[in-house]
This record gives C-alpha cells, structure tokens and sequence, in this order.
C-alpha cells in the first residue's frame, strides 16, 4: 500500500488503484445464508455512491456525528469508509440523541429515534434490498443510495488529524486509524496483499474493526466477515476456511 496514505479513504483509494478487481470484503451471514462478495471496485462504488447521499442528501459536513447503530456487516464497512471519505465522525453504537445524524439496522430502530437529525434505516436484507415497508421517520438506504453519483470528491479536504472515528469510547483520527492498523497488523498475521482474514468478531470494539475492514484494507488483504458465527460447525468453518483460502481466524 502507499505509504503516503494517511486516512481510511486514502487507504481504498490505493487499494483501488493498485488491483480494483480482487476481492476486498466477502460477507456471510450464518443466520440466513446469505453470502456476498465485492472486489475492491464494487465497494469503492458503494462507498462514492453513500459518501454523496452524506454530503448532498443529508448535508452532512466534516466534524459531524454519525451513530452507526449496525452490526458487522458488509453494508456498515461502507458506511466507515463513507464517513471517513466525508470528514464525519463515525460513532459505532454511539448515542443517537447525542449525534447528527443516525445510521440504524432493523434491530435499533426504536433507539435510532432519539437522534434530532436525519435518520437512515438499513433492512440489511440480502444483495442490499429495501425494506418491504420503509420504517416511519426514515429514509430506507436502498432506495436512497443507488441514484447516487459514483465518483465523490468531498467539498473540503478531509484534514487526516481530524476526528475519525469513535469506538468502545475512545476516539480516532483518520492517521490513527491508518497507523494503528498498520502497527497491529502482524499481530494479526496479515503480512500484507494475499492475506485474507476471516473474521467472527463484532464491529462495537476496535479489535473487530481492525481485524473485520481496517487492518486487511491497511495492508493490501482481504477479510471474510462473518455474522453469526457461532451457528457455524467447526467442520462447516474449516470448509469456508479451505473455499475462501483464509490465511488467518479471528474469532
């Protein structure tokens, strides 16, 4: 990857410039057994297409929050990379009444309601489908995001030193995100382009963002993103280990 990368958004960036066929994010869900996979290009459209629905739909500007109330999922790695390309703060599981806007999956909803600002449902359905009835007082992502504009460049320069992201109560820069991925890489066992990471673990800590999207972005791999692991055999695990050429678990 490029050394000169100082923010998330930088990071998908190269990676897209580098090979923007291979695979970046594979998702299975072991509750439905939903499974999808999208090369570096693929997620990059979804993550241009959201950052636009941000800046020009939801007048989102840099420094806002952003309660992202999603589990791990291949849809809120986009929306982490929408924010940083932004210059909003992503909150994962933050307070909503405390937040600008509020990003919520079907489970949230009632607690999503407490943010003043736009509101934003995702059914987390399989291939990204609508709700079949849009929650009262949201706008349902599938239909707002695929109008969007393909290519986004933000209004301002995102500033790497700049509030990023919030987990677990701890906040980061766009650099510390980019750097801490990088330190912590090996001991995930990503050694850089043809890692590929399958990780079990949820988004509400830094370990699972880093295993799940940032590490593997920072390093030129890939990750095999898991929901609802724990319904999956060891037997089952070791086949998807051997199909999906996993280097390394985190779980």
């Amino acid at each position: 990857m490029n050394a000169t990368d100082r923010t998330p958004a930088d990071l998908l960036s190269s990676a897209l410039a580098a090979d923007p066929g291979r695979p970046l994010v594979t998702f299975y869900d072991d509750a439905t057994g939903e499974r999808v996979e999208l090369s570096v290009a693929t997620f990059a459209n979804w993550v241009a297409k959201t950052a636009n629905l941000l800046q020009d739909e939801l007048s989102a500007e840099p420094g806002d929050r952003v309660a992202l109330l999603l589990p791990a999922h291949w849809q809120t790695a986009v929306w982490l990379l929408a924010c940083a390309s932004a210059g909003v703060v992503a909150d994962v599981a933050g307070d909503p009444a405390a937040a600008d806007l509020v990003v919520s999956g079907p489970d949230t909803l009632q607690a999503a309601r407490a943010c003043p600002g736009p509101r934003i449902a995702l059914a987390l359905r399989p291939l990204g489908g609508r709700f079949p009835q849009p929650p009262e007082g949201f706008a349902d992502y599938a239909v707002e995001v695929p109008g969007q504009g393909d290519r986004f460049v933000p209004y301002t320069p995102v500033d790497p030193e700049d509030p990023a992201l919030i987990v677990a109560g701890r906040e980061f820069s766009g650099a510390e995100v980019v750097e801490r991925a990088r330190a912590e890489a090996s001991g995930l066992g990503l050694t850089g382009p043809g890692s590929r990471i399958l990780s079990g673990l949820p988004y509400d800590t830094w370990e699972g963002l880093n295993a799940g999207l940032y590490g593997p972005l920072a390093t030129g791999g890939s990750v095999v993103l898991c929901r609802h692991l724990e319904r999956l055999g060891d037997e089952a695990l070791d086949k998807r280990v051997e199909s999906e050429r996993v280097t390394v678990i985190a779980r």
